[in-house]
């Protein structure tokens, strides 16, 4: 279990209703490709050992001995093997007979769990054959002197610890109390369902619903194993819809008749951190552990390298698919907070810096809309433009152009003066390019902000975002206050695709600028131009490339990370975009930052939360501020 991933897959083998032994040479071919594979965890269908559709076959003692005989033959391929096998299997207990799925790791029969919920209606006439699960502990005779425990509540656990798992037959997903809700509660974090669901229209779709909730709600994966095409017969066709959840998201899908076998690498880790934060699901565990449970553990987890999952390089971002939609969402959402604030406090105008830059270019859109949103003159948003020693004649002339094309009035205000006579009055040196210099420059603007809006009874609208404020990337005191920070909640990788998105629907002149601004260097531009009079203070340069930033912020705050699995994970995003050296020089940087910019974090304005993420002292992310980085820091740089 590398890093805390788990290998799962699922398969529908060719199947003959009524013919073990064929069945079980079909299931060990998928056993021994999978395992090649590195497969730590396999599932097969709902009664895959003879087929679901036996019908009252399931009443004779030949067939019923032909599944334990072909049990027999799966359960010997297992020896050696780091896998976790489910297969299911008619079983006889007290003279009752219970459809069952068998767990095998290592050459034995952990444990056989019966199905809890019969159905019998519609296709389905299962209590004719088949007694309810139940929650006891029995015990089944096998071979020779061997037996295994038979309950409806069990976990499959790996031998040292690290992930457990339970497991539910087909219709108990579809009940209103499935068992997975209490395997949960008694510890399990990947949930295994033999399915044998016959297709019908609208029916995947309805499944995956199902399984979305059922994985999210209870924090959990859920490796879902249907019946295949070759089970078919008489009035009913199977499909083979194997599907892999984890925490409601899909990660793998089998499409009906495909014949695939699907197969995810699932973050246990993550679910196990997942469940450290909700305390709602701790308390559901404490309140509700009137069930006993019974346990087999054996070695079924390897330590291989991951080779199916994915990895965004920039997590924050949605698929292509959803971005017109998600940046509409996330543009309302910011516009729609400020309207409530500009509103509640009776402001008659909104003041905001535009330095030509990405940051400020998104708050003038937000306002914008919001403005319209309260029906007022976008005359009242009063952008200020203020050069300063950095700024270059590209930023300043797109400012400028942005504030005309979004009807704000535009305001300039050349701050070199007014900040060289204050390095005067506290004994600076400008010759000296040093923090003073930078940051005087940057509270300055700030004082001008605070003060333009108190004299025309206005609220100034912050422009920082939350990487920079992650990375502690803002003047104190400076562009770090505002009155309302509408960009708080939104990454920089995210800020490119709002703005994108924003300049696709405006188009004409107002798109022009704003491609020029998507095509600029990030900066702050606190420092002179080069000899070009191009941009010399890069900011990329000296903090790391957002894209990787926001990437380890995403598996620092979302995931629940630690430096070895994170770095591990940017290797693969990254591969042959950045050299692991860089990746590495830039997280051991990153925690450094983080930790001790903290203090900036404790006191910032509001702001509107747009995400999963985020660092508002009030709602999300409560650190102290001298908290030490040590730890992350030393496992980081002795990667």
């Amino acid at each position: 279990m590398k890093h805390g991933f788990v290998k799962a897959a699922a398969a529908s083998p060719e199947l003959r209703v009524a013919d073990p032994a064929f069945n079980a040479e079909k299931i060990i071919e998928v056993i021994r490709a999978q395992a090649e594979k590195g497969t730590e965890i396999l599932v097969f269908p709902e009664l895959s050992l003879c087929g679901y559709t036996c019908g009252d076959l399931f009443l004779n003692k030949t067939l019923t001995d032909g599944c334990l005989a072909a049990l027999k033959r799966i359960t010997e391929t297992t020896e050696g093997l780091k896998m976790l096998v489910f297969v299911g299997l008619p079983v006889v207990w007290q003279n009752k007979l219970y459809n069952c799925a068998a767990g095998i790791a290592n050459g034995k029969v952990l444990g056989f769990v019966p199905k809890t919920y019969i159905p019998n209606y519609g296709e389905f006439y299962e209590r004719r054959y088949f007694s309810d699960g139940f929650e006891q502990e029995g015990y089944v005779s096998l071979w020779g002197k061997e037996n295994a425990p038979i309950s409806s509540n069990f976990i499959f656990g790996q031998e040292n610890g690290g992930v457990e798992v339970a497991c539910e037959i087909c219709e108990d997903l579809w009940t209103a109390d499935s068992p997975s809700v209490r395997h949960v509660k008694a510890g399990a974090e990947i949930i295994v369902n033999l399915s044998a669901s016959n297709e019908t229209v609208g029916k995947r779709e309805y499944r995956k619903t199902l399984l979305a909730a059922q994985s999210g709600k209870n924090v959990c994966a859920y490796v879902y194993c249907d019946a295949g095409v070759s089970e078919s017969t008489s009035d009913l066709v199977f499909s083979g819809n194997q599907l892999i959840y984890e925490n409601g998201s899909l990660l793998a899908e089998a499409k009906p008749f495909s014949g695939e076998v699907c197969e995810a690498e699932i973050d246990v880790a993550f679910l196990k951190n997942e469940r450290k934060r909700l305390t709602t699901f701790a308390n559901i565990f404490t309140c509700h552990s009137e069930h006993d449970y019974f346990a087999s553990r054996a070695d079924f987890v390897g330590d291989g390298d991951l080779t199916l999952r994915k990895f965004s390089r920039t997590p924050f971002v949605p698929e292509e698919a959803e971005l017109s939609g998600r940046a509409e969402l996330i543009l309302n959402m910011q516009a729609h907070s400020l309207a409530k604030r500009l509103k509640h406090t009776g402001a008659k105008t909104a003041v905001i810096g535009i330095s030509g830059g990405l940051d400020s270019a998104l708050a003038l859109l937000v306002t914008a809309r919001a403005f319209d949103l309260l029906n007022k003159d976008r005359k009242d948003i009063l952008g200020y433009t203020m050069p300063g020693f950095g700024t270059t004649g590209k930023t300043k002339n797109n400012s400028v152009l942005l504030m005309q094309a979004t009807g704000a009035t535009a305001r300039t205000v050349d701050i070199t003066k007014a900040v060289t006579r204050h390095f005067k009055d506290i004994g600076h040196d400008p010759g000296i390019l040093d923090t003073a210099y930078e940051n005087a420059q940057a509270r300055y603007r700030t004082m001008v902000l605070m003060d333009a809006a108190n004299e025309t009874g206005g609220l100034v609208v912050g422009t920082g975002d939350l990487s920079e404020l992650a990375l502690g990337w803002c003047t104190y005191n400076g562009d770090h206050m505002s009155m309302y920070a509408v960009n708080c909640g939104v990454p920089k990788t995210l800020v490119k695709y709002l703005v994108k998105a924003e300049a696709d629907r405006l188009g004409g002149e107002a798109k022009k600028v704003l491609e020029s601004i998507l095509s600029t260097e990030i900066s702050p531009e606190l420092l002179p131009p080069d000899k070009t009079g191009n941009i010399a203070q890069k900011t990329e340069e000296l903090i790391g490339k957002y894209e990787i930033n926001d990437f380890y912020l995403y598996r620092f705050l979302r995931r629940g990370d630690c430096p070895a699995k994170t770095l591990y994970l940017a290797e693969r995003a990254f591969a042959g975009v950045y050299a692991r050296e860089e990746l590495k020089k830039t997280l051991v940087n990153f925690y450094k930052r983080f930790f001790s910019q903290q203090f900036k974090r404790n006191c910032v304005p509001d702001g509107v939360k747009v995400g999963s993420v985020s660092l508002s002292p009030r709602g999300d992310w409560r650190m102290p501020s001298d908290a030490s980085a040590e730890l992350w820091v030393m496992e980081a740089e002795n990667l």
